[in-house]
């Protein structure tokens, strides 16, 4: 009996056995990693001929891994326009092949445009949709599996709907996110779904893009659909289109320059607070915008470079709209350092 035990035992222990040489096999650098982002910039408001420097962004991450299959990013920035503001911290963790869980505070797996960092912006000023539809950084987890059959990662994610300042509140209910991303070629196609509760109206968006690279040339186009529920206020479509294009110089240390076209614009939009009177307020008039722009870079590689950016921004409004120095024509000159 214990022979014949033992023979059934020696397939489990052979196996776990080869578990633990592949773990141990997987050679993994512990070491973290520290980037950082600085974006310095100067703006002329050409309307009023107002101008301002600004340090826009000091951003500093660290990332790395404690075993094979858990990592972890904590992004600060330590000067976004004078402000310091704790972006991102997560630890994420590998279940099993495909599929990982991530826990902690980050952007609501939604959209395409506001995934862009400071580091990977084609512009001085980030797109509609980007920075007032949906500029949302979130404390939740979510789940997400990079199908190895067909290029599909799937992302869904349950949230806090307060913010990112105060972590000690408790909620009725959550905010979700979903997000689908399909690689055909040098095509990719984003969609997904995302519901917050700002106040007490919960708003519901839509999103959809399509992104081309190929050679020198990058081009992207998306749309959002946002819907306040109860017909509390109008719902809000934005659009971002863009394209880009680089080539290599040689001109002194820079050894690139590209060019920039974008057309972005969106309806009425609320941010989902409330007036005295309980009204939501719409803090975003309907706008459309062109830029153009363009960029001489020293670039070694996606964490280390240097962009010289000028952009010039034109705004459509309608007849009776009162524009500021930040919502109106402006032209803006940055220095972007990645490191």
């Amino acid at each position: 009996m214990i022979r014949f035990a033992f023979f059934r035992l020696l397939p489990i222990v052979a196996m776990f056995m080869a578990g633990l040489d592949a773990f141990a096999a997987d050679e993994v650098d512990y070491r973290p990693n520290v980037h950082g982002t600085i974006r310095s910039r100067f703006e002329v408001a050409t309307e009023s001929g107002d101008y301002r420097f600004q340090v826009r962004n000091a951003r500093v991450s660290i990332d790395g891994m404690v075993a094979p299959s858990i990592n972890y990013y904590i992004n600060t920035d330590f000067c976004d326009r004078g402000k310091i503001k704790i972006l991102d911290v997560w630890a994420r963790m590998r279940i099993m092949q495909g599929l990982s869980v991530q826990a902690g505070q980050f952007r609501m797996p939604f959209g395409v445009d506001p995934f862009r960092g400071p580091n990977s912006y084609y512009f001085a000023n980030r797109s509609f949709i980007g920075k007032d539809v949906c500029n949302v950084r979130a404390v939740g987890a979510k789940l997400s599996y990079d199908f190895s059959e067909i290029p599909l990662v799937v992302e869904f994610g349950a949230f806090n709907p307060t913010t990112i300042g105060d972590h000690s509140g408790w909620n009725k209910s959550l905010a979700f996110a979903g997000k689908a991303t399909y690689t055909l070629g040098n095509v990719k196609l984003s969609t997904g779904v995302q519901s917050v509760i700002p106040d007490s109206i919960r708003a519901n968006l839509i999103d959809g893009c399509v992104s081309w690279s190929a050679n020198r040339w990058m081009v992207e186009g998306e749309y959002m659909y946002k819907h306040y529920t109860n017909s509390s206020h109008k719902p809000c479509h934005a659009y971002n289109f863009f394209a880009s294009y680089y080539m290599p110089i040689e001109a002194g240390v820079f050894n690139r320059l590209s060019f920039q076209g974008r057309f972005d614009g969106m309806t009425a939009h609320s941010n989902g607070k409330r007036n005295d009177d309980g009204v939501l307020i719409t803090d975003n008039p309907p706008r459309n915008r062109v830029t153009v722009g363009a960029t001489i870079s020293y670039y070694r590689s996606k964490n280390l470079f240097v962009d010289l950016r000028a952009n010039y921004e034109c705004y459509f409004y309608h007849h009776d709209a009162v524009t500021t120095p930040d919502s109106g024509d402006k032209a803006v000159v940055e220095l972007v350092l990645r490191f």
